[in-house]
């Protein structure tokens, strides 16, 4: 299949289109400025990204971490935790953006001691049951979808790092712990029922710091891996029922459409891959840069990316 390349523009605060660009005159050239000390490599420019129709980004976030689809009115919700929670607790943040890339509430819900809101280090998301739902380092937070209004948390004794979750129709939540370097035993998946209980669904074995966490059609609970390629299906009693492989490691985001197709993204390779059902991982989309927990627009047909350090968004339409 033809292979589709990230256009990346040049603000956070301001899109530049192509057409902007090409109409833009040339910047009257300043004095001579005094020579400056001999360089030690030669100095080169970065290099301009290909620009493509159907794959634009947008900016304004701070280190956008994941990204839900309200279906109900049409947003998406954007999650960034911000500076690191060991150097500034609390500030992490969710913005609401227009499905054209502008933003619609660029803080709708942030931390913040004195309104009683938490969000220390959130990362992945999941919009279900009427709730938002958060990851956030070993806490599970839920806010009303409708109002952002705090709706009770749930702590995960021993977790590490909380890192992606996804969430059942009855409120059933699916929450993967990455663990660390210095502690990849912590990696497991925890399962919350509920009210509020939380037991060990999958740890060990092939399970080597989970990221990204889905269900597929039939029910199976699917999760994309830091350590290695795989992919893994996991039966709703927790056993391992398929392994897959994606193209690269450090996997982050996972999708899983209607026909069972899935779609990662790569830390390592700045990429998203397919991969069809009963077929093999193959390259989507190259040149998105930290894309980490995506999330689906069924009726857009696209996968919006957060590119953490790029602080932006990139939406890719599948048609």
């Amino acid at each position: 299949m033809k292979t589709l390349a990230a256009a990346t523009f040049a603000s956070a605060c301001l899109l530049l289109t192509p057409a902007m660009a090409q109409q833009a005159a040339p910047a009257a050239q300043p004095a001579a400025p005094a020579a400056a000390p001999a360089a030690t490599e030669p100095f080169k420019a970065g290099e301009p990204l290909p620009v493509r129709p159907n794959v634009k980004t947008f900016g304004s976030f701070c280190g956008a971490e994941s990204v839900s689809v309200d279906t109900e009115r049409d947003l998406y919700v954007v999650v960034s935790p911000c500076t690191s929670n060991t150097l500034r607790p609390n500030d992490g943040y969710v913005s609401l953006v227009n499905p054209d890339g502008t933003v619609h509430t660029l803080k709708w819900i942030q931390g913040n001691d004195k309104m009683g809101v938490t969000l220390n280090d959130p990362r992945g998301s999941d919009i279900n049951h009427g709730m938002l739902y958060l990851a956030d380092i070993d806490t599970v937070r839920m806010f009303d979808i409708k109002t952002g209004e705090p709706k009770g948390e749930v702590k995960v004794d021993g977790a590490v790092f909380l890192n992606d979750l996804e969430v059942t129709d009855d409120g059933t939540v699916y929450v993967t712990d990455s663990g660390s370097n210095d502690n990849p035993d912590a990696s497991a998946i925890y399962k919350i029922t509920p009210d509020g209980q939380v037991s060990d669904f999958a740890r060990g074995g092939q399970l080597q710091r989970p990221n990204g966490i889905a269900f597929d059609p039939d029910g199976n609970i699917v999760v994309v891996l830091l350590a290695n390629t795989e992919i893994l299906t996991y039966t709703p009693d927790g056993q391992v029922a398929k392994t897959e492989n994606g193209l690269e490691s450090l996997a982050d985001g996972l999708v899983i459409l209607a026909d069972g197709t899935k779609i990662t993204t790569s830390l390592r390779a700045n990429h998203l891959a397919k991969i069809p059902p009963g077929g093999k991982a193959e390259l989507l989309v190259d040149q998105v840069f930290t894309p980490a927990s995506i999330g689906y627009d069924a009726k857009r047909n696209r996968v919006i990316v957060p590119e953490n350090q790029q602080n932006a968004i990139t939406m890719v339409d599948l048609n």
